[in-house]
């Protein structure tokens, strides 16, 4: 394993201790074979004893030294190949966690990616479908359509059937786009077709004489309107006294009320209320709040009255009761004459028991005996 290693490994920054080592140890080896060398050079012959007797103990002594370094050579080559593969090792471990997290932050931020992938398609679908509503609220029939469908999703969702009528035909021949019936009183008119075209007009407007022109275009067109409701829904004795001009944008009302606050003073005293969406569910939310005490009250009355005839049977099933214990108590008397009469059977038969059959009298016997031979006979 260790000689697989490339150089470009063994120049990572943590085995830069492990590359300083092997040099120095490469160093001191190269040193000592050159000290080995230069001694084992064959040396001129000497005619002295004690320079030979030196030279061999110098000799065996160099062999001393390589054996020692032969075995320090075996010995750092295995240190060197164990740490190297204790590094490989790690090498190896540390490219797999390594691989491992970035295959996870790649999974991550694929998934993050398909997430502002599917933000973005939303955003392009929300894109159209606001083009779309700029289209619809542009013409005048879309716009009218549209606000019916708000206002009778509105009414659909909290009021249960029967208790609402879409175009319902009022006896002037006028067909409201929406009545709500009330408890004990006429319908509630219910309009939703707002003029928008001045309002629009308003809010496009980058001068000031086109402002000018569109504040009276506004205050022209919902006079109008609001007169239109008042003359064709409010019927004296058959509907109720105000009716609902309903405006299908929040931000259409609120400007409304911002800067028209006349208007809508005027709107009321001709007792036309105009209510934004919000305000069109808190109203229905009241209004079945209405008939639903109205319903309590009508429930209440209900009660009572089978409260009432409830009381009376409960009267009559006193009287039954009254007279079944009467015919118990006489059973009661019956059932005690009858256990006296059984007390007095049994006593007699007691007394019957005791009396002794076995006389010497012939004529006793024949008298006991016979009815015994007749039941005899009779069998």
């Amino acid at each position: 394993m260790s000689q697989n290693l490339s150089f470009q490994d063994l120049i990572l920054p943590q085995n830069m201790p492990l590359l300083i080592g092997l040099s120095i140890g490469l160093l001191l080896i190269i040193g000592l074979v050159t000290v080995i060398a230069l001694l084992m050079r064959k040396p001129e012959p000497v005619a002295d004893p004690e320079a030979d007797q030196r030279l061999r103990e110098l000799n065996a002594r160099l062999d001393a030294m390589g054996s020692w370094l032969q075995n320090s050579h075996t010995q750092l080559q295995h240190t060197v190949n164990t740490r190297l593969d204790a590094v490989s090792q790690n090498l190896g471990e540390s490219m797999k966690t390594t691989a491992k997290h970035t295959t996870e932050h790649l999974q991550l931020l694929h998934s993050r990616l398909a997430v502002i992938d599917s933000a973005q398609k939303n955003i392009t679908d929300l894109a159209t479908t606001v083009t779309s509503l700029q289209n619809v609220l542009t013409n005048k029939q879309s716009r009218g359509a549209f606000g019916q469908g708000q206002l009778e999703a509105i009414i659909m969702d909290v009021l249960p059937k029967g208790a609402y009528e879409f175009q319902f035909t009022l006896t002037n021949g006028k067909r409201p786009d929406c009545v709500v019936f009330m408890p004990d009183s006429g319908p509630l008119i219910i309009d939703a077709k707002f003029p928008l075209e001045a309002m629009t007009a308003l809010r496009a407007a980058t001068t000031d004489e086109e402002r000018k022109f569109a504040v009276a275009r506004v205050k022209q067109d919902i006079t109008k309107h609001v007169t239109d409701i008042a003359d064709k829904y409010l019927i004296p004795g058959e509907t109720q006294d105000i009716a609902l001009m309903f405006i299908p944008s929040e931000s259409v009302y609120a400007d409304l009320h911002e800067q028209f606050d006349e208007l809508v003073q005027k709107a009321q005293r001709a007792r036309v209320m105009i209510v934004s969406p919000t305000l069109m569910v808190m109203a229905i939310q009241v209004i079945k709040q209405v008939r639903k005490d109205a319903e309590m009250r009508e429930a209440a009355d209900q009660i009572r009255t089978e409260v009432g005839l409830m009381m009376k049977d409960v009267g009559l099933l006193g009287d039954r009761v009254r007279k079944l214990q009467n015919h118990l108590n006489q059973t009661n008397g019956d059932i005690d004459a009858i256990l006296i009469s059984t007390g007095k059977i049994e006593k007699r038969g007691g007394k019957i028991e005791g009396l002794d059959f076995e006389s010497d009298s012939p004529a006793s016997a024949d008298l006991i005996a016979a009815p015994v031979r007749k039941l005899g006979a009779a069998e």
